[in-house]
């Protein structure tokens, strides 16, 4: 633990407010307005925690409960959000892991089956539900939450050699990747094109083809803030920033960009009064921002030490630790379970994933000392690779997977094309078949499928969707 850390007197930090200065904006009113309802729950936190000295606690069963029942069932309001179902899975899975916690064997190969369901057997990647077309998001989604599974058949299900093919087809001449064939054209695109291929572990040619002129096209997108946009020319965002900086720390070509002023952008966004994150430039704090931001200023830092040969860059962390799990653990955790954006809003799963990733993040990115947990012990939570987010364990386990399979292939391969084998491809254009004609039956079947109704007329979360985006704010869709 670093000796000049400490957790903030929050009386005092309250000279950090907004000042208007005379000149009321609708921006003002809005930051104030949020300011006050923040203020409350630290009052009322310094009050109680006078009294009980483990204040404040991550009201940890309370969300595991949570996110089980989620994965279980969802109301009909998720029905709208029928297109992004992986991204459900995936925010379940990586808050259930942080949190120490793991489903039952039953349950977990259910959501694999589930996950094959969206996979494209045409096309390649996945989809945000059966018989939808493939995207990438989606298919970061369901590579992250396969590998987070981590079982021999979660990892089976990740078909590479379709995958290189879908990659293939949304790449753009100049390196740059839409989200779906013929569709936007942003840096999302690259960086989970990017994470999906390392985590199955694409050999060095696969990626050099792959990626070529990537690196580039994501320079492009820094702005004069020192951010990223989502594409050349617009405004920096913190979603933006951290897949482009993540991609450039799996790709290399960092050198291509302003890291210095990135990392200005990057720590001018915590709020000196809430302690959170804010996604952009004026805007409001925000949970979710726990991990883009959060995430994003060690990964410029590595990004640094890696250019300038200078490890000791990543010792110390540059955005104040305590202060973001304050703004977590006292202002944006639901007593029934899950977490939310700000005080007011409601609980989502989303907002669970990310501000317990970011709170993560604050706890572990110095590597080199013991963890830095704010209140009762019991608040520390399991880290998570800056990164891909998900578990670094279960990162470098799908590597060394798909590592082994890639040489047991090749091996194959060569015994064939000598005369003494059969080949692997053989079996592998089978199941594809098999799966083509399973895809085309069930796109004859009119309907849902009834297997997706759970015995109370509730939805299963596996058979519908991903992210409660109508409990988002238009700044996050944005």
């Amino acid at each position: 633990m670093s000796t000049d850390e400490a957790p903030r007197n929050l009386t005092a930090f309250k000279r950090y407010k907004t000042d208007e200065e005379g000149r009321k904006t609708f921006t003002s009113i809005e930051q104030i307005k949020t300011e006050a309802s923040i203020e409350r729950f630290y009052d009322r936190y310094e009050q109680l925690a006078a009294l009980d000295s483990s204040l404040p606690r991550l009201t940890r069963t309370e969300h595991a409960r949570y996110l089980e029942t989620s994965l279980e069932r969802l109301s009909s309001g998720y029905e709208c959000l029928d297109s992004s179902r992986p991204w459900l899975v995936y925010w379940i899975m990586n808050a259930a892991s942080v949190l120490g916690v793991r489903f039952n064997d039953g349950l977990l190969n259910r959501v694999v089956d589930f996950l094959i369901k969206c996979r494209s057997p045409e096309l390649g990647g996945f989809a945000g539900g059966p018989g939808q077309d493939p995207h990438l998001a989606p298919t970061y989604a369901a590579v992250n939450a396969l590998c987070i599974i981590g079982t021999e058949k979660a990892l089976n299900a990740i078909n590479r050699r379709t995958l290189k093919r879908f990659l293939a087809a949304v790449r753009e001449p100049n390196g740059a990747f839409r989200m779906h064939v013929g569709g936007e054209l942003d840096v999302r695109g690259a960086y989970c094109a990017i994470s999906s291929a390392k985590l199955a572990a694409f050999s060095a040619e696969d990626e050099a083809k792959l990626f070529e002129g990537t690196a580039s096209w994501i320079a492009e997108c820094q702005t004069y803030e020192g951010g990223f946009g989502g594409a050349p020319d617009l405004e920096a965002h913190g979603g933006y920033s951290f897949c482009a900086a993540a991609a450039l720390a799996i790709l290399g070509g960092e050198e291509k960009c302003n890291l210095p002023a990135l990392l200005r952008w990057a720590v001018n966004r915590q709020m000196a009064f809430e302690g959170g994150f804010q996604g952009r430039t004026n805007k409001l704090v925000d949970g979710c921002y726990s991990f883009w931001q959060g995430a994003l200023i060690p990964v410029i830092q590595s990004l640094m030490a890696r250019q300038q040969g200078r490890p000791e860059i990543m010792e110390t962390a540059l955005f104040n630790r305590f202060a973001l799990q304050e703004y977590v653990l006292i202002c944006c955790q639901r007593p029934s379970g899950g977490l939310i954006d700000k005080p007011g809003k409601p609980a989502d799963l989303y907002h669970t994933c990310y501000t317990l990733s970011g709170i993560s993040v604050a706890q572990h990115c110095e590597t080199s000392r013991p963890p830095l947990i704010f209140g009762h012990a019991d608040n520390e939570l399991l880290p998570t690779h800056p990164v891909h987010n998900i578990p670094p364990k279960a990162v470098l386990d799908a590597y060394k997977y798909f590592l082994k399979h890639e040489l047991i292939e090749a091996e194959h391969q060569e015994a064939f094309c000598n005369g003494n084998g059969t080949a692997t491809t053989t079996s592998q254009e089978d199941v594809e078949m098999k799966e083509r004609d399973g895809s085309r039956s069930r796109s004859e079947t009119p309907g849902r499928d009834t297997e997706s109704m759970s015995t109370d007329g509730t939805e299963s979360s596996t058979e519908l969707s991903s992210e409660t985006g109508s409990e988002r704010s238009s700044e996050e869709r944005s």
